[in-house]
């Protein structure tokens, strides 16, 4: 088990996402290495020397984030273990606010004179920049918390986990895809801890030990004849706990639609289960209709829907978005503050009321406190179709008329200075008790859609196209059938008009994205959305095989 300084997973087909570079402390002799903890009292320590320091030196605010950050990938190939990975991370951020500007340095030498020197620094950077800066930066009130901590609440440490266990469970997904007709398979496990302390000048002691997960796979089946193949990817969600996510007896299991096989767990993960069903989803994809163009009901899975809410609801209803501060790296947003100001401007239909949401349990972003030191909350962005709000860290929260932040502050490493991150964001459920299958009861024309595909999105995250992992056709109310080659285009204003109906509480699940990029230097945050099965009408879907 190496250190790495940069992990790349473009060779896994994750479309080239990448991991931040990780600076390494120490070197990792066994995985019982990374259960240990910082000494509290030594971070305490360490912040009041950043603090101190940096007030002595002329700041008027400074916040310290002390940081040990773990990451444990396993990679295999049907009978292979190829490639295990243990990763960490340890340094100390300082950031700092003098003559009304921002200043920010790190340091991998935790050390009262390192990380004196960082504060020192930051406090030179912020009067450079000063020279600059056209406004003061205004920054909304938080109150002091003392010495608090917060801890993900798992019920088994992934990191405490035997490797072997955890490879061999990766093996025997291979071989159940394998035993179903898989020509090639490939699984992983990602497991990451982030120990993070944040401590302020104003007043703030904040210990937080946070932990994720997410096992994936793809699936292959080749036609030996023709030389076709096609892949089916996993259905599991990237999670906010321990390794009882790996345990599906211990949640409920949730059906998909008649027809399909597909079955859902609310806060687990049957990864055998699944991998068995691939298999067989793979090779019936070889065979499977290929659609017909045309407009058609859609009726989405939580898995799919995520990656829509996530690229069409909470990156256009990031503040800095909108500001334009983004512009450069992945474009702006629609939702303009002219469009907010209105007070009725309609992004959806009467149906749909989408939160945000940063306390939400077994989620991506469930933290007890941002990296400001702002306590988490839950807020409306979209309340029966309307407009009603963006995402606002504590620099931006009187753009918007805001009295305090919306704590959806984040950095992903010691390293990298914190900013605006998309919090959790997510559809409600319906009201009225309804499940899958009576809510494809009331589709004369459609398609059921899966899991996550290809997807494009235009720079103003407007005019978009998604595909996804497994498409039924739905005639007269019923499953009848697998399709291929579907994807559906549509403007996201449009799209979320569209929304008819969704099934109730006992329906919704959470999808996730583990890695999203955002800023320049990049940086990865890990994010939730949840739903539950919902209806768009009449969107337009076009075939992906048939040439123009």
């Amino acid at each position: 088990m190496k250190r790495r300084n940069f992990l790349e997973l473009s060779a896994l087909g994750f479309g080239g996402l990448m991991l931040p570079s990780i600076p390494v402390f120490g070197d990792i002799v066994s995985p019982e290495r990374m259960l240990e903890q910082v000494d509290p009292a030594l971070k305490k320590r360490l912040a009041d020397v950043a603090l101190n320091t940096a007030k002595s030196r002329g700041a008027n605010y400074a916040d310290v984030r002390i940081g040990r950050y773990l990451q444990q990938y396993i990679f295999t190939r049907e009978k292979q273990v190829q490639n295990i990975v243990n990763a960490e991370s340890f340094g100390v951020g300082v950031r700092v606010l003098a003559d009304g500007t921002w200043g920010f340095a790190a340091t991998s030498d935790v050390s009262d004179k390192g990380v004196a020197k960082a504060a020192e620094q930051a406090v030179a950077i912020a009067r450079a920049n000063a020279k600059l800066q056209k406004e003061p930066v205004q920054l909304a009130p938080v109150q002091g918390y003392g010495e608090v901590s917060w801890q993900t609440p798992i019920e088994k440490n992934a990191f405490e986990v035997p490797v072997g266990e955890k490879a061999d469970l990766l093996l025997a997904a291979n071989a159940a895809a394998m035993d179903n007709g898989a020509s090639f398979v490939n699984s992983a496990l990602f497991q990451v801890n982030e120990q993070k302390y944040f401590a302020s000048t104003e007043g703030s002691y904040i210990d937080q030990d946070i932990h994720r997960i997410w096992p994936n796979f793809t699936v292959t089946a080749v036609d030996k004849a023709s030389g076709k193949f096609k892949t089916r990817e996993a259905l599991s969600a990237p999670m906010g706990m321990g390794y009882e996510y790996m345990n599906p007896k211990a949640s409920e299991k949730i059906n998909g639609p008649a027809g399909t096989g597909l079955v859902g767990y609310r806060y687990a993960y049957d990864m055998l289960e699944d991998a068995t069903l691939a298999a067989k989803q793979a090779k019936e994809k070889l065979t499977a209709k290929s659609v017909m163009a045309g407009k058609y009901d859609l009726v989405l899975d939580p898995n799919h829907l995520g990656l829509t809410i996530h690229e069409s609801v909470g990156h256009p209803l990031e503040l800095d978005r909108v500001l334009g501060y983004e512009a450069n790296y992945a474009g702006t947003s629609f939702a303009t503050l002219d469009k907010w100001k209105t007070k009725n401007f309609k992004y959806g239909s009467d149906k749909v009321n989408i939160f945000a949401d940063k306390i939400q349990p077994g989620s991506l972003g469930y933290v007890g406190w941002d990296d400001e030191g702002v306590k988490t909350k839950k807020w409306d962005l979209i309340k029966d179709g309307t407009l009603v709000n963006y995402q606002a860290i504590r620099d931006q929260a009187h753009i918007i008329n805001e009295d305090e932040s919306h704590g959806c502050c984040y950095a992903d490493s010691w390293s990298s200075v914190q900013f605006q991150r998309m919090p959790n964001v997510s559809l409600a459920p319906g009201r009225e008790k309804k499940n899958v299958d009576q809510l494809i009861a009331g589709v004369d024309k459609g398609i059921y859609i899966a899991g996550r595909g290809s997807y494009s999105i235009d720079q103003q995250r407007y005019n978009f196209q998604f595909g996804g992992t497994t498409f039924h056709e739905i005639k007269n109310g019923k499953i009848v059938g697998p399709l291929e080659d579907v994807a559906y285009q549509s403007n996201t204003q449009e799209f979320w008009n569209s929304c008819a109906d969704m099934c109730d509480e006992s329906d919704y699940r959470m999808f996730g994205s583990f890695f999203d990029g955002k800023g320049q230097p990049s940086q990865i945050s890990a994010v939730s959305h949840g739903s539950a099965h919902t209806r768009f009408n009449g969107v337009n879907v076009i075939n992906t095989a048939r040439k123009i």
